[in-house]
C-alpha cells in the first residue's frame, strides 16, 4: 500500500486547474452485460430495439457511464488521493449517448474547497467531472463533493461571541415511508398525461453481500473501503461498504423492473403502451449512510414533478424522488431521477 505521506491531501488540491485522464474504449459486450445485470431497457440490450427509441441505436446505460467515470477517476486521481469517499452528487447530466466503440476520458476541475468545522482532519472539495469521447464531445457532466484527509488538521473553529444559542441542526430528510401507497386513478394508463404527482409505491429490496460489493468495486470503484474489510474498518464507514454507484445500480434495476412489471400488466389488459426513456440525468443524489455488507435496502419512489417540454411536443419529463432505507429503518440513499415519457396527446406549439 502506498505510504500516506506520499498521497495527495486536501491541502495539495489546486482550485480551477483542470486535469484529464484516460482513454477507455467501451465495447458492445460490456454495454449489454451491465444492462442485463442492472438496467434491462431495450436501448441498452438490443441494437434493433434501440433503433426504435429516441436514442436511435444501442447505447450504454446512464449509470454504466457513471460507473465508468468512477473507474477513470480512481485510476487517474483517487488512487493517489487520501480519499474518504463522497457524500453525494449535486447533478449529473447525460449529454450524449455513449456508443459501442467510443473511447472515453475524464476531466476534473476542483471548483472550491474548504475545511470541515466538524472534522479538523478532513476537507471537502466541490468538483466538476466531465467525461469526454474521442470526438472531444462532453457526454457526461457531474458536479460532486469529495472528502479528503488533511495532512495537518486545521485549528478548531473558535465560537463567535454572538453564538450563544445552539446551532440549528439540518432538518432530517423526510421519509417516503411516512407516506401511504398511492396509485393513479387508472392503473393501466401510463402516458405522461395520465401520471399523477404524488404517486408513491415500493420498488422492492436487495441484500448486499460481501462478494457482490467486492466484485462491483474491482471493476468500477477499487477504493480500499469497498475491497478490504480490514481497510474498511479504519475508514469513515467502519466496515466493508458498497460503492455509492453500486447502490445506484441496484436502485435503477429495481426502478426499471417495477416499470416493466407495470407495462406487462398494461399489455395484458389490452391497453396502449407509452414509450419511456431515455433519461437526461438526475440531481440531489445523496449517500446518507454507508451500505454495509449484509444490509438489506428497501427502495420507495414518489412522482414529484411533471414538466412540459416545448422542444418535444410528444414527450414530457417525469421527475421521481427515490429513497433507500436499511433494515434498521435508516434512510441511506436518496436521488431525484428524470425520464422522458410519451404523451397521449402532443402539446400544441
Amino acid at each position: 500500500m502506498q505510504a500516506t505521506t506520499s498521497l495527495i491531501h486536501h491541502e495539495d488540491i489546486v482550485v480551477a486547474e483542470p486535469r484529464t485522464h484516460g482513454a477507455r474504449r467501451v465495447s458492445k459486450a460490456e454495454i449489454i452485460r451491465f444492462a442485463k445485470q442492472f438496467d434491462p431497457q431495450p436501448m441498452h440490450l438490443s441494437e434493433a430495439a434501440a433503433r426504435k427509441t429516441l436514442v436511435g441505436g444501442l447505447c450504454a446505460a446512464g449509470y454504466h457511464t457513471c460507473a465508468i467515470m468512477m473507474r477513470l477517476l480512481y485510476d487517474g486521481f483517487l488512487k493517489d488521493w487520501t480519499s474518504l469517499g463522497s457524500p453525494g452528487i449535486d447533478e449529473v447530466r447525460w449529454l450524449k449517448p455513449v456508443r459501442p466503440g467510443d473511447t472515453l476520458g475524464v476531466r476534473v476541475t476542483v471548483l472550491e474547497k474548504r475545511d470541515l468545522a466538524s472534522r479538523p482532519d478532513v476537507g471537502l472539495s466541490r468538483v466538476l467531472f466531465e467525461m469526454i469521447n474521442q470526438n472531444a464531445e462532453i457526454v457526461l457532466s457531474a458536479t460532486s463533493n469529495q472528502l479528503m484527509r488533511r495532512r495537518t488538521p486545521s485549528a478548531p473553529a473558535k465560537p463567535k461571541p454572538s453564538a450563544s444559542r445552539p446551532t440549528a441542526k439540518r432538518p432530517a430528510i423526510a421519509s417516503l415511508w411516512d407516506q401511504p401507497d398511492r396509485e393513479p386513478a387508472d392503473r393501466n394508463a401510463h402516458f405522461f398525461d395520465d401520471r399523477e404527482i404524488g404517486e408513491t409505491h415500493d420498488l422492492g429490496h436487495h441484500t448486499f453481500t460481501s462478494d457482490e460489493i467486492i466484485a462491483f468495486a474491482r471493476e468500477f470503484d477499487p477504493q480500499p473501503f469497498h475491497l478490504d474489510e480490514a481497510a474498511a474498518k479504519q475508514s469513515l464507514f467502519g466496515g466493508l461498504a458498497a460503492s455509492g454507484w453500486h447502490t445506484c445500480a441496484i436502485y435503477i434495476r429495481q426502478f426499471v423492473r417495477s416499470r416493466q412489471e407495470r407495462e406487462a400488466e398494461i399489455v395484458a389488459a389490452g391497453r396502449p403502451l407509452a414509450a419511456y426513456g431515455p433519461s437526461p440525468g438526475f440531481r440531489d443524489l445523496r449517500w446518507i449512510k454507508p451500505v454495509l455488507a449484509g444490509d438489506t435496502i428497501s427502495f420507495r419512489t414518489r412522482l414529484s414533478d411533471k414538466v412540459d417540454l416545448k422542444s418535444r411536443p410528444d414527450r414530457g419529463l417525469l421527475a421521481s424522488q427515490t429513497q433507500g432505507r436499511n433494515q434498521k429503518g435508516e434512510i441511506v440513499f436518496s436521488v431525484t431521477g428524470q425520464v422522458f415519457a410519451e404523451r397521449r396527446r402532443p402539446t400544441k406549439g
